[in-house]
């Protein structure tokens, strides 16, 4: 055999050798001595501070009542999205629901309350389409100073076409004189 075989051989022995051989085990470690008695205590958990904002208000929560709204009108925003909604609900009873938006490039999205049932009335109304896991919920609330009623959508993407779904926001109605944006 010749000087550069036992080299190799050599070599190839202990790269064998070496990965049979087993890793050290690491070091446990020491435990922990107790902490003495005259540590301080834990400090208390977190507490919330109330934004600066709210500070000094009194701020009242809305009283839960039946929503009465009555709407028939049309909209368009600044990015060309067009819509109709004819709305009426009397005592969280939804007497007319129907809607339409057209999203520019996107699609139109299409409600009719034919193709719903309504299944609560408060605190919000809910609106479900079972077919299609669509559901449209109505609520009341402030909007500076001023009462209105938002229209939201969730599950809705069978009653619309294209990707409009996902552009589709909720539809606000000002509650003074019926006009929604």
């Amino acid at each position: 055999m010749s000087g550069a075989q036992r080299r190799l051989f050599a070599t190839a022995l202990t790269l064998l050798l070496g990965a049979c051989a087993t890793p050290p085990e690491p070091p446990t470690p020491e435990p922990e001595a107790p902490a003495p008695a005259s540590a301080a205590p834990a400090p208390e958990g977190l507490r919330s501070q109330p934004l600066k904002h709210l500070l000094n208000r009194k701020l009242k929560p809305m009283p839960v009542l039946p929503l009465n709204v009555r709407a028939k009108c049309n909209f368009r925003d600044d990015l060309g999205t067009r819509g109709t909604l004819d709305l009426h609900v009397k005592n969280a009873e939804v007497q007319r629901f129907s809607a339409q938006v057209n999203i520019p490039k996107r699609g139109i999205c299409r409600f009719d309350m034919k193709n719903f049932r309504q299944t609560e009335k408060l605190p919000a109304v809910l609106l479900a389409d079972a077919g299609s896991g669509c559901s449209v919920r109505m609520w009341e609330q402030e909007l500076d100073r001023d009462k209105g009623v938002t229209v939201a959508f969730s599950g809705c993407q069978a009653q619309c076409s294209g990707e409009s779904f996902s552009y589709l926001w909720p539809i606000l109605v000002d509650t003074r004189n019926g006009r929604c944006f």
